[in-house]
């Protein structure tokens, strides 16, 4: 994937519009949707590069989002999205900076308080076709971590019938849509 400089303002628009577009308007996350607008959604963005100084200043972030989570009611903060916009452009790379930062959460003592999910533009499941709808479930305009309060992860499982079904739903809807109306709606969302 390819990108030019993107600012903070432009990052949290392509977010915002992908949020609403995709992550509640296609209810990939049914959990979603109460948190649209509210303020304990954080959408951070980290402006950090891919070198070796730019890996300290996304471990920042990191770090920085786990300490406020930590520190703050969920009512205060519910969950956070921490996007990356001057690095990570590259799947591979981004993979490699979600296992560190998996391992940042367990020395921090956070493994079962917080949990990981990861999106990006170039997302693909193992073992999946590359021409695979499903991707398009962990498509986001640019590369984001996203930081989830575990306890309120399983208070919405337990309350949502066949939690168990929501990926294969979800492959279903996308697979109805099909790869190039997915594709070219993303294209949308990163040119905004």
């Amino acid at each position: 994937m390819s990108r030019g400089p993107l600012d903070a303002q432009r990052a949290r628009r392509q977010l915002e519009a992908w949020l609403e577009g995709a992550v509640v308007g296609l209810n990939l996350c049914p959990f979603a949707r109460p948190l649209l607008g509210s303020p304990a959604l954080r959408v951070v963005v980290c402006e950090a590069s891919d070198s070796a100084a730019g890996q300290r200043e996304m471990d920042g972030c990191l770090l920085a989002e786990f300490d406020l989570l930590l520190n703050s009611t969920r009512d205060e903060v519910a969950t956070t999205l921490l996007a990356f916009t001057g690095a990570l452009a590259s799947f591979d790379a981004y993979l490699d900076y979600l296992d560190h930062a998996n391992t940042l959460l367990q020395a921090a003592g956070l493994e079962g308080i917080v949990q990981l999910a990861s999106f990006h533009p170039e997302y693909q499941f193992a073992g999946e076709p590359a021409q695979a709808a499903s991707h398009y479930s962990n498509r986001a305009p640019l590369p984001v971590i996203h930081l989830l309060r575990e306890d309120l992860l399983e208070e919405a499982l337990a309350r949502w019938p066949n939690p168990e079904r929501i990926p294969e739903t979800n492959i279903a809807r996308l697979n109805s849509i099909g790869r190039a109306a997915l594709a070219a709606q993303l294209a949308e969302w990163q040119a905004l």
